[in-house]
């Protein structure tokens, strides 16, 4: 019954695009992989929280006090003190009047999108946005019209052949995960205000990584956005998704959204770090600039050894291979220096487009970025 899931993974394993686990011992600037000492420079973990000691402490009171899980969902007997008070948190971090906690930053994603549209609404959607975007776009039934990455021109010609349509929404990256660059947001919110259009944003790689307070995307632009998507996994070192947004739309979504409505809410260890982490990014800028400045460094080291680097001023620093087969050896030529970079290829990126995708942490060291650049 199931041979044609083996002829399909047979043929799928001599592909340059067949996919194993790596297995990482923590996410730390040096750390173990499948065995070896390696520097890790591809993690998300982009301020180094999730192993830093005051945010593994929180965790730990938290199980104290609340035990390992939440115990249902928050509509339910889910809803402890702790989740609000990251919720009224990330609010004041992202000066916004309301946020709403998710149990992933994928969820949150597919609940926001789907929860505030319906089939009359139209969707503008980034040919580059992330998977869970894209997933979510998917998954609703009305109408989504991709626009050409970071193009507004093509955006604003698709926008006014809909300027009569009464429901619209415009998703983007703040960051996108695999080119490392910002979207226009400035741009944007000039089109969606032009368009009476409601502006949600996945702000994901942003938060607390740009922006002159690590807000993320909106800040670096100083605009304002309707809708701003996060989660906790990424430079605020712990799990699980969050939205940011006026007091109305998070109480709709509240009502509307089925991924919060039927999710079991988060755990209190992973809802403390995530608390521990906001006040850190808040009280510790120098772990923010230290890391751009290391980006910037590698950037220009590395262009100037002749690589195909792309524009951006963010910890992810996509290096165009362009095959998928030279991208996976490029990666094993660099495991072989001691650095593991991973091998980006399709679907995860276009066609001709496999990069190693190098992500700084603010805990590396100089030592560690100059290793990085000699193992290239």
């Amino acid at each position: 019954m199931n041979n044609w899931i083996e002829k399909e993974l047979a043929k799928q394993k001599q592909s340059p695009l067949y996919r194993t686990l790596v297995m990482a011992d923590k996410n730390e600037p040096e750390t173990m992989i499948n065995g070896q000492r390696k520097i890790l420079a591809a993690s998300n973990n982009y301020l180094g929280l999730a192993t830093d000691p005051r945010v593994k402490q929180r965790a730990k009171e938290a199980i104290e006090r609340f035990g390992t899980g939440s115990g249902g969902s928050r509509l339910t007997t889910g809803n402890l003190p702790i989740h609000e008070q990251l919720e009224k948190e990330l609010a004041h971090f992202k000066q916004t009047e309301a946020s709403l906690l998710y149990s992933s930053g994928f969820l949150a994603n597919v609940g926001v999108i789907s929860g505030l549209s319906d089939k009359e609404t139209l969707i503008f959607s980034d040919e580059l946005n992330h998977a869970s975007i894209i997933d979510a776009c998917r998954l609703r039934r009305g109408k989504v019209i991709v626009y050409r990455h970071n193009d507004m021109e093509d955006l604003e010609k698709k926008l006014s052949s809909y300027q009569h349509h009464a429901k619209k929404m415009i998703v983007t990256d703040g960051v996108f995960s695999m080119d490392g660059d910002l979207a226009p947001l400035d741009k944007l919110v000039y089109l969606k205000n032009k368009s009476d259009a409601l502006l949600v944003v996945d702000d994901a790689h942003a938060t607390g990584v740009v922006g002159e307070k690590g807000r993320g995307s909106a800040e670096y632009f100083h605009v304002e956005v309707d809708v701003t998507i996060g989660t906790m996994s990424k430079a605020i070192g712990s799990e699980g998704g969050f939205v940011c947004a006026n007091r109305s739309i998070v109480d709709y979504l509240i009502q509307k959204s089925r991924p919060f409505i039927f999710q079991t809410a988060l755990a209190p260890a992973t809802v403390a770090a995530a608390l521990e982490s906001v006040h850190i990014i808040q009280s510790e800028p120098e772990r923010r600039k230290h890391l751009l400045a290391m980006a910037a460094l590698v950037r220009k080291e590395l262009r100037e050894k002749g690589y195909d680097v792309l524009e951006g001023i963010t910890p992810i620093i996509p290096i165009v291979i362009g095959d998928a087969k030279e991208a996976t050896n490029k990666q094993k030529q660099l495991e072989e220096n001691g650095v593991f970079i991973p091998a980006i290829r399709p679907p995860t990126v276009p066609e001709g487009t496999s990069r190693l995708r190098c992500a700084l942490m603010a805990t590396h060291t100089e030592e560690h970025i100059q290793a990085i650049i000699h193992a290239f």
